[in-house]
């Protein structure tokens, strides 16, 4: 079993430019890569953005998994390998990468600064939900299992580190999928 650390929640953020006319066909195969992703274990999301601007063919596609070991399934994967190669006919360029882990993929999901992330306010809405359930659930239960074996200030600590993990590797990156209709619309532009 991998650690947490050695395994952590993914954000891919890629960005691409689609050659001029080619808008259609690259949405089709697009549609296929995201569905295909969908169908791998792990898989947490994807949004597609795309520019207010007519004469700008930038596509910013942002998808998630749990885990590093379960993006790199999909990414080995010959479906993938397949798909990926259909598109880049209608692509200029590499593209532009970028892999973000760890508690910055509780909301980010570019440091370059070209998607907006969602208001703080929800933000702190879906962060409390979760912790208000986790703050009601967890001392509790390390109460009962070693309250009486450990002092306060370690259970504390135990408290703190079961709540942190929790938030990072399961509950915010499934809140952020079932919540991404709200956080992220799919309206949203760059």
């Amino acid at each position: 079993m991998n650690l947490p650390d050695r395994d952590p929640p993914v954000t891919i953020d890629i960005i691409h430019k689609v050659k001029p006319g080619s808008e259609d066909a690259f949405e089709l195969i697009l549609t296929d890569i995201i569905n295909a992703a969908e169908s791998y274990e792990g898989h947490l999301g994807s949004n597609v953005f795309r520019t207010l601007d007519r004469n700008s063919s930038e596509y910013r596609i942002v998808y998630k998994f749990d885990h590093l070991s379960n993006l790199r399934q999909w990414e080995n994967s010959d479906v993938r390998k397949v798909l990926v190669e259909k598109a880049k006919r209608f692509t200029i360029g590499e593209g532009k990468l970028q892999v973000i882990s760890g508690l910055e993929t509780w909301f980010t999901l570019s440091s370059q600064g070209a998607i907006i992330p969602p208001p703080r306010y929800k933000m702190v809405i879906i962060s409390s939900l979760a912790i208000y359930v986790l703050i009601n659930l967890i001392p509790n239960l390390v109460v009962m299992l070693v309250g009486e074996f450990v002092p306060k200030f370690l259970a504390t600590l135990l408290v703190t580190l079961i709540m942190s993990s929790l938030m990072t590797y399961i509950i915010m990156p499934r809140l952020t999928k079932l919540f991404a209709w709200w956080l992220y619309p799919k309206t949203s532009n760059y």
